[in-house]
């Protein structure tokens, strides 16, 4: 009778905690990101801007010709998905939500079960979720037995886009520059003259002359990659950066050292010895002249699809991938803004195909070279930027893509 007693007031405090959880505003969070809030300073300017929104919403204009009344938020949804079920132009999803710039930076979880309710008034457009009735859960009902289970909310929360797509990019470093490049440490030898280093082997390295490796507080784990390439501005011909295929995991067991060790003369030399490291897992073989950089902390971010503040024009310079030439969609390219140029994760961008040149023989007697206009070809979405460079997903194509397409602010 005490056991029934304990979990119906258990059941009670979770039903009281998930309707106070029912968001005013719309979360979003990508790969399973805590809810926990951050702070992003906001200026006065895009505190206005986001404000004056916030109270409008879109135009009627705006909403796709067979946008619902109601959605109801249903397993494998994206935020993308349900932006393009209710507008014709998906990346004006923050200003349907009425959101201001605080919130899209750390948004509020929507989960499968959730109701979205499109408001039509004066002209404008907005959107909300349903509250939850009296006793009502606002997510689908879950029946649980009496032991204890822990599932972070934002596990089941609907991300901005589908998260397998992206994954490995969000904690691989296959960015660095040039400095990193030169700095970085390199294996130099493995146990019995093996040729190929893979998980549970144990290998040895060496750092620069004036920085040998060392073990330091917090930081033991390292990154291998290979044969880091530059990725040069199509334009200007600078080196934006170098990527960098990753190849695996280590860690750090002894840090470098020097040894006496006694010639053959009788005398002793003053010998280094590398530092040992432990593969514990590995995407690709390993082989001397592999570098490490160490592990960078797992960042977790939540997207909102939306548009550059300003208009920004760029170019994709690399298409992910073993010689990759021609991309399709769903598919990773490099392009050559930043955040050094305002560029953050979730903007969206236009791709452009360059119009094809021409002769123009419409007049009797006159041949004239001419270029077709630029076309709109698709949407990417950027997820990963850099100081020089951006990872961004195609999102939607009509052709395929190349190196050399340019991109600009969507309109």
């Amino acid at each position: 009778m005490h056991e029934h007693s304990h979990l119906e007031t258990t059941r009670r405090t979770i039903a009281r905690r998930a309707a106070a959880l029912l968001p005013a505003w719309l979360l979003l969070a990508a790969l399973g990101a805590p809810a926990a809030a951050q702070n992003f300073p906001v200026t006065p300017a895009q505190r206005g801007t986001a404000e004056q929104v916030a109270a409008a919403g879109v135009p009627l204009s705006e909403l796709a010709p067979d946008a619902p009344d109601t959605y109801t938020v249903k397993r494998g949804d994206t935020l993308w998905g349900i932006s393009g079920v209710f507008l014709a132009r998906p990346w004006r999803w923050p200003e349907l939500w009425g959101m201001n710039l605080q919130d899209i930076r750390n948004p509020h979880l929507i989960y499968p079960g959730q109701q979205l309710v499109l408001e039509r008034r004066d002209g404008r457009a907005t959107l909300r979720v349903r509250q939850a009735a009296a006793g009502e859960l606002p997510t689908e009902t879950v029946r649980v037995s009496p032991r204890v289970r822990i599932e972070p909310l934002s596990d089941s929360a609907v991300p901005a886009v589908q998260t397998h797509l992206i994954e490995a990019f969000l904690s691989e470093p296959v960015i660095v520059d040039e400095t990193a490049l030169l700095q970085a440490p390199r294996i130099v030898a493995a146990p019995e003259t093996r040729v190929l280093i893979t998980r549970g082997d144990r290998a040895y390295v060496r750092g620069p002359t004036q920085a040998p490796l060392q073990r330091t507080a917090g930081a033991t784990e390292y990154r291998v990659f290979r044969n880091a390439r530059p990725i040069k501005d199509p334009v200007t011909r600078a080196v934006l950066g170098y990527e960098a295929p990753y190849l695996g995991k280590a860690s750090l067991v002894r840090g470098e050292a020097v040894q006496a060790v006694r010639t053959s003369s009788g005398s002793q030399e003053q010998m280094p010895v590398p530092a040992t490291i432990d593969i514990v897992s590995a995407k690709e073989e390993m082989r001397v002249g592999d570098r490490l950089l160490p592990e960078p902390p797992r960042v977790f971010t939540s997207y909102v699809p939306h548009a550059p503040a300003r208009g920004v024009e760029g170019t994709i310079v690399s298409i992910y991938g073993e010689a990759v030439a021609i991309a399709g969609q769903s598919q990773v390219v490099l392009i050559n803004k930043g955040t050094a140029d305002g560029i953050e994760s979730g903007h969206v961008f236009a791709i452009l195909k360059s119009g094809d040149r021409r002769v123009d023989r419409s007049q009797p007697g006159e041949r004239t070279d001419i270029k077709l206009p630029d076309e709109r070809n698709g949407l990417l979405m950027v997820f990963r930027p850099f100081e020089k460079l951006s990872y961004a997903l195609i999102l939607e194509i009509s052709d395929t893509v190349q190196v050399g397409d340019r991109i600009a602010s969507p309109q």
